[in-house]
C-alpha cells in the first residue's frame, strides 16, 4: 500500500491547495487548547497519585467537573484554573501562539501529595 494512501483526507486536500475556512480553523485551534490542557491535568494528577475525585476535592469541584477538564469538554475560567493550580501543587505555564501550544504544571518545591 502506498504511503500516500496513510495520510487523513485532510492532509491530502491541504497538499492539493485546499484552505480551511476561518471557522474550521479556529475551531481545530481551540479543540487544540482544550486538549492541552486536558492533558497537562492529566499528567500532574497521575504524576501526584491523585484520583479525579481526590482532585476534585483538593480544588473545591465535583470529579465530573475534572473529568469534564480532562476530557477537554469544557473551557475553564481564569478562577478555576487557579483553583486546579493550587490543588496540584504546581504553578500553571500556558505558551500559545499561531504554531504551537503548551501547557505545563510546575511542580512547587517540596511536593505535597
Amino acid at each position: 500500500m502506498a504511503h500516500s494512501r496513510w495520510k487523513t483526507v485532510r492532509e491530502r486536500k491541504l497538499a492539493e491547495g485546499f484552505t480551511e475556512s476561518p471557522e474550521v480553523a479556529e475551531a481545530r485551534y481551540e479543540i487544540r487548547l482544550s486538549m492541552a490542557l486536558a492533558q497537562a491535568v492529566y499528567a500532574r494528577r497521575t504524576e501526584l497519585g491523585l484520583t479525579q475525585s481526590e482532585l476534585a476535592e483538593r480544588a473545591g469541584l465535583t470529579q465530573a467537573k475534572i473529568s469534564r477538564i480532562e476530557g477537554s469538554d469544557t473551557v475553564p475560567t481564569l478562577p478555576l484554573l487557579a483553583k486546579l493550580a493550587r490543588a496540584l501543587d504546581a504553578t500553571l505555564d500556558i505558551a500559545l501562539d499561531e504554531q504551537s501550544t503548551r501547557v505545563a504544571f510546575t511542580a512547587h518545591h517540596g511536593e505535597a501529595a
